[in-house]
């Protein structure tokens, strides 16, 4: 879920930083920092994070028996 409340605060998603690449980010007080570092500063924009791919349906285990009633 994109807006959460209970996101693990990282610089990443952090309102304030701007991402180099997917490991370092660029803070206006701490410099570049890790990617998954946080301060006390952090606010989160869920507009930053990119949430997990969903899970490919596999249907080479499915039957014809699975959609039977």
């Amino acid at each position: 879920m994109l807006f959460r409340k209970d996101i693990e605060p990282r610089c990443i998603y952090c309102a304030h930083g701007n991402a180099v690449n997917d490991r370092e980010v660029v803070c206006p007080r701490k410099g570049v920092t890790d990617a998954a570092y946080h301060c006390k500063r952090f606010k989160y924009d869920p507009l930053k994070r990119v949430p997990p791919r969903p899970v490919k349906l596999e249907t080479g285990r499915l039957r014809a028996e699975d959609f039977k009633i």
